[in-house]
Protein backbone atom coordinates (compact mmCIF):
# COMPACT_ATOMS: atom_id res chain seq x y z
CA UNK A 1 0.00 0.00 0.00
CA UNK A 2 1.51 3.37 -1.09
CA UNK A 3 1.75 6.29 1.69
CA UNK A 4 0.09 9.65 0.82
CA UNK A 5 1.20 12.86 2.75
CA UNK A 6 -0.43 16.24 1.72
CA UNK A 7 1.29 18.14 -1.45
CA UNK A 8 3.32 14.99 -2.34
CA UNK A 9 4.27 14.62 -6.25
CA UNK A 10 2.65 11.41 -7.62
CA UNK A 11 3.40 11.82 -11.30
CA UNK A 12 3.98 14.33 -13.97
CA UNK A 13 3.97 13.06 -17.41
CA UNK A 14 3.31 14.43 -21.34
CA UNK A 15 1.58 12.26 -24.02
CA UNK A 16 1.62 12.92 -27.48
CA UNK A 17 -1.86 12.39 -29.12
CA UNK A 18 -2.36 11.86 -33.07
CA UNK A 19 -4.97 11.73 -35.46
CA UNK A 20 -3.83 7.79 -35.71
CA UNK A 21 -4.72 7.94 -31.66
CA UNK A 22 -7.72 9.36 -31.97
CA UNK A 23 -9.02 6.88 -34.84
CA UNK A 24 -7.87 4.18 -32.29
CA UNK A 25 -9.77 5.79 -29.38
CA UNK A 26 -13.03 6.38 -31.69
CA UNK A 27 -12.94 2.37 -32.64
CA UNK A 28 -12.18 1.15 -28.84
CA UNK A 29 -15.08 3.43 -27.60
CA UNK A 30 -17.76 3.65 -30.37
CA UNK A 31 -17.45 6.99 -30.93
CA UNK A 32 -17.54 7.82 -34.50
CA UNK A 33 -18.42 11.78 -34.48
CA UNK A 34 -16.20 13.05 -37.15
CA UNK A 35 -15.34 16.07 -35.24
CA UNK A 36 -12.58 13.85 -33.94
CA UNK A 37 -11.34 13.08 -37.45
CA UNK A 38 -12.36 15.66 -40.12
CA UNK A 39 -11.27 19.06 -40.08
CA UNK A 40 -14.30 20.32 -42.60
CA UNK A 41 -16.68 18.49 -40.51
CA UNK A 42 -15.63 20.41 -37.17
CA UNK A 43 -14.85 23.26 -38.51
CA UNK A 44 -18.83 23.27 -40.12
CA UNK A 45 -20.07 22.96 -36.95
CA UNK A 46 -18.13 26.14 -35.46
CA UNK A 47 -15.08 24.22 -33.53
CA UNK A 48 -11.57 25.57 -34.85
CA UNK A 49 -10.26 21.63 -35.46
CA UNK A 50 -10.35 18.28 -34.65
CA UNK A 51 -11.11 17.72 -31.03
CA UNK A 52 -9.09 14.57 -28.88
CA UNK A 53 -12.32 12.99 -27.20
CA UNK A 54 -13.07 14.16 -23.69
CA UNK A 55 -13.40 10.88 -22.30
CA UNK A 56 -9.92 10.21 -24.09
CA UNK A 57 -8.16 12.76 -22.37
CA UNK A 58 -9.97 11.76 -18.84
CA UNK A 59 -8.76 8.12 -19.42
CA UNK A 60 -5.40 9.30 -20.20
CA UNK A 61 -5.01 11.37 -17.29
CA UNK A 62 -5.93 8.91 -14.93
CA UNK A 63 -3.63 6.35 -16.52
CA UNK A 64 -0.98 9.00 -15.43
CA UNK A 65 -1.40 8.65 -12.20
CA UNK A 66 -2.08 5.16 -11.59
CA UNK A 67 0.68 4.00 -13.71
CA UNK A 68 2.68 5.44 -10.62
CA UNK A 69 0.89 3.81 -7.84
CA UNK A 70 1.10 -0.01 -6.91
CA UNK A 71 -0.83 -2.45 -8.98
CA UNK A 72 -3.66 -3.01 -6.08
CA UNK A 73 -4.54 0.51 -5.83
CA UNK A 74 -8.39 1.12 -5.83
CA UNK A 75 -9.92 3.99 -7.32
CA UNK A 76 -12.51 4.98 -5.66
CA UNK A 77 -14.19 8.31 -7.63
CA UNK A 78 -12.73 9.95 -9.97
CA UNK A 79 -14.38 13.18 -11.72
CA UNK A 80 -13.20 16.29 -14.13
CA UNK A 81 -15.00 19.28 -15.21
CA UNK A 82 -13.94 19.75 -19.48
CA UNK A 83 -12.81 23.73 -20.12
CA UNK A 84 -11.52 23.64 -23.01
CA UNK A 85 -10.82 21.07 -26.07
CA UNK A 86 -7.61 19.27 -27.18
CA UNK A 87 -6.65 20.23 -30.70
CA UNK A 88 -5.15 17.41 -32.47
CA UNK A 89 -3.14 19.17 -35.28
CA UNK A 90 -3.03 16.73 -38.12
CA UNK A 91 0.54 17.11 -38.64
CA UNK A 92 1.92 17.59 -35.31
CA UNK A 93 -0.57 15.86 -33.08
CA UNK A 94 -1.37 17.44 -29.07
CA UNK A 95 0.62 17.26 -26.26
CA UNK A 96 -1.29 16.69 -23.31
CA UNK A 97 0.76 17.12 -20.06
CA UNK A 98 -0.71 15.79 -16.83
CA UNK A 99 0.76 16.93 -13.17
CA UNK A 100 -1.12 14.69 -10.29
CA UNK A 101 -0.26 15.98 -6.55
CA UNK A 102 -1.77 14.59 -3.13
CA UNK A 103 -4.19 17.30 -2.05
CA UNK A 104 -6.47 15.54 0.62
CA UNK A 105 -5.82 12.49 3.08
CA UNK A 106 -8.25 11.08 5.57
CA UNK A 107 -8.59 8.00 7.26
CA UNK A 108 -9.93 5.75 4.05
CA UNK A 109 -9.07 7.61 0.86
CA UNK A 110 -6.20 9.87 -0.50
CA UNK A 111 -7.39 13.17 -3.09
CA UNK A 112 -4.99 13.14 -5.78
CA UNK A 113 -5.49 16.14 -7.38
CA UNK A 114 -4.34 16.29 -11.77
CA UNK A 115 -3.51 19.55 -13.40
CA UNK A 116 -3.70 18.69 -16.84
CA UNK A 117 -3.02 20.94 -20.15
CA UNK A 118 -2.53 21.25 -23.83
CA UNK A 119 -0.58 23.74 -25.81
CA UNK A 120 -0.52 25.61 -22.10
CA UNK A 121 -4.71 26.34 -21.62
CA UNK A 122 -6.26 23.77 -18.73
CA UNK A 123 -8.33 21.50 -20.59
CA UNK A 124 -9.53 19.31 -16.89
CA UNK A 125 -10.39 21.60 -13.93
CA UNK A 126 -11.53 20.11 -10.99
CA UNK A 127 -10.00 16.79 -11.72
CA UNK A 128 -9.49 14.40 -9.09
CA UNK A 129 -9.29 10.88 -8.28
CA UNK A 130 -9.59 9.25 -5.13
CA UNK A 131 -8.26 6.04 -3.72
CA UNK A 132 -8.58 3.58 -0.92
CA UNK A 133 -5.47 3.32 1.32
Amino acid sequence: MAEFTVGDVIAERTLHLTRESLVRYAGASGDFNPIHYRDDVAVAVGLPGVLAHGMLTMGLASSVVLSALPADTRVVDYGVRFTKPVLVDAETGADVHVFAKVGAVDETTARIDLTVKAAEATVLVKAQLRVAL
